[in-house]
């Protein structure tokens, strides 16, 4: 299927490795131009350059902390004009409820909610007057299914998801669709962190700790990081001007609610 997005020009935050490298791979195989964003300016050229042999569209690396207001206007002047933009971040560390500061919390709040609010409050007007603008967030499935020991990831993703949907309803008429991605269990380097992270806490091996996040998995498997990328492309394409406003749960079917 065509996509419709060829010629389309993306900032993708946080997208040097990882769901965020596979939102771009798709991207730059449908023809969309690429601005690719990391903390890693080793991770960064590496994407730029691979993505360009493979694809031969535009790719541009900005290297910084996408969560900080000089790398938003570092990314608005590699594209001035993005008809999609990604939302995304790195995670934070699973701590015991009890243990988390103030300090904590302003940052995750901070990082995970008013950073990516701010960046789209900048782009959603021109993307209103041009008559075409995808925005995505890779959120987290806890969004809906929160864990006691996430608080800090899906606290203030719960926060961004209430703002994002009300925006969506806002910009629809401008053909501007806004949605989340819900991840649970792909196989990237935060679920190797995970991993670690339950080797250290039960005391089991690194293989046992793997084999635990497969079980948590209705498929029986992780996802593959392309599967993910390629569900982005869809919501970004011609084709899903209706959608909006939703949470798109990919998670092997894991989900045991309705809604």
């Amino acid at each position: 299927m065509d996509l419709g997005i060829a010629g389309r020009n993306a900032i993708l935050l946080a997208s040097s490795r990882g769901l965020g490298r596979a939102c771009a791979e798709s991207l730059a195989r449908e023809g969309v131009n690429v601005v690719i964003n990391g903390r890693t300016a080793t991770d960064v050229d590496i994407a730029v350059t691979e993505l360009r042999a493979a694809h031969g569209v535009e790719v541009t690396g900005v290297v910084g902390d996408s969560t900080i207001a000089e790398v938003h206007n570092a990314l608005l002047a590699a594209c001035p004009e993005p008809d999609i933009v990604l939302l995304n971040g790195e995670g934070p560390t699973p701590a015991l409820f009890d243990t988390i500061t103030e300090a904590q919390w302003a940052e995750t709040a901070q990082r995970t909610m008013i950073s990516p609010i701010l960046f789209v409050q900048r782009v959603v007007p021109g993307m209103c007057e041009r008559n075409f603008g995808r925005i995505v967030a890779i959120s987290s499935a806890m969004v809906k299914s929160p864990n006691p020991v996430m608080s800090l990831s899906h606290g203030p993703r719960l926060g961004l998801t209430g703002v994002l949907k009300a925006l969506s309803k806002d910009v629809a008429k401008h053909n501007v669709t806004v949605n989340q991605l819900l991840p649970e269990r792909f196989d990237t380097g935060r679920q190797l962190q995970m991993a670690e992270i339950v080797v250290a806490i039960k005391g089991i091996t690194f293989e046992e700790a793997r084999a635990e996040q497969v079980a948590t998995i209705a498929a029986g498997r992780l996802g593959r990081p392309e599967e993910f990328g390629d569900a982005f492309a869809f919501l970004c394409s011609a084709h899903a001007g209706y959608i909006s406003g939703q949470n798109l749960q990919l998670d092997g079917g894991s989900y045991e609610g309705v809604f």
